[in-house]
């Protein structure tokens, strides 16, 4: 009697990865480590099962253990993070700004404890090499946001002065300092609340600065003329307006009339 047994599946095909591909592999699984712990929490031995592969594998790739897969993960989350703050110059600028914010903080409820213990420091796989990948992902932020406030550097750009970069680096520092609370506070508020109050720390540190530097009120001036009455600074000016005139008492004509 001839048997009915269906017959077994044709084995796998097995492909071999070519050497950026495996290297590739290696750092996804390593990212999706740190991302959730510390980075001097995270054994090679737990990279290696993240990916499916033998220990001495994950060392021919990285010979220099964990400090040098650790740094080539986080270069890797650097392109990342980069790329978050990368805005096609169409529309309002401050709503191209809520757009990168939305995709930063993304960003940041993605990787939680790794961002947390990146930004904090004290690692033990800290290193000047890992500060410098850090730092570089601060300068290009700062860089991207100038460049939405029509201050760009290279041939024929119009490179932004020294109080406007230095208030745009202030409030790159500010935001990862909310970011970093907002995780220590549960992510509340919600970060769509979170991105709205940035957007405005940003407008409300411009107009400050422009207060005493005629390049940053240039930078308004012609922010304020491409916004929307519906958008964040339009949103802005009808909360703060009633706010700031409460204040007009501490004028100097008023005083004079009175």
């Amino acid at each position: 009697m001839t048997s009915t047994a269906a017959a077994p599946p044709p084995p796998r095909a097995y492909r071999r990865l070519s050497v950026e591909e495996r290297r590739a592999q290696l750092l996804v699984a390593a990212l999706g480590l740190f991302a959730h712990r510390a980075p001097d929490e995270v054994s090679l031995d737990e990279v290696a099962v993240a990916a499916g592969v033998s220990r001495p594998l994950v060392y021919r790739y990285f010979p220099g253990g964990r400090q040098q897969l650790y740094e080539a993960a986080l270069g890797s989350a650097a392109d990342e993070l980069k790329l978050c703050f990368t805005e096609p110059p169409v529309g309002p600028p401050t709503e191209r700004v809520a757009r990168v914010l939305d995709r930063y903080l993304r960003f940041v409820d993605e990787h939680d404890t790794g961002f947390s213990a990146l930004l904090r420091g004290g690692s033990v796989v800290e290193t000047s090499r890992t500060t410098t990948i850090v730092d570089g992902v601060r300068r290009a932020a700062a860089e991207e946001i100038l460049s939405h406030l029509g201050r760009i550097g290279g041939a024929g750009g119009r490179g932004a002065g020294p109080r406007l970069r230095m208030m745009v680096r202030s409030w790159i520092a500010a935001v990862e300092a909310a970011s970093l609370i907002w995780l220590d506070e549960g992510k509340q508020p919600p970060a769509a609340e979170l991105r709205g109050w940035l957007v405005d720390h940003l407008i409300a540190l411009l107009a400050a600065t422009a207060a005493t530097d005629e390049e940053s009120a240039a930078v308004v001036r012609d922010l304020l003329a491409l916004e929307t009455p519906d958008g964040p600074a339009g949103r802005l000016a009808e909360l703060v307006i009633p706010v700031v005139a409460e204040a007009a008492h501490l004028l100097p004509h008023a005083t004079a009339a009175d």
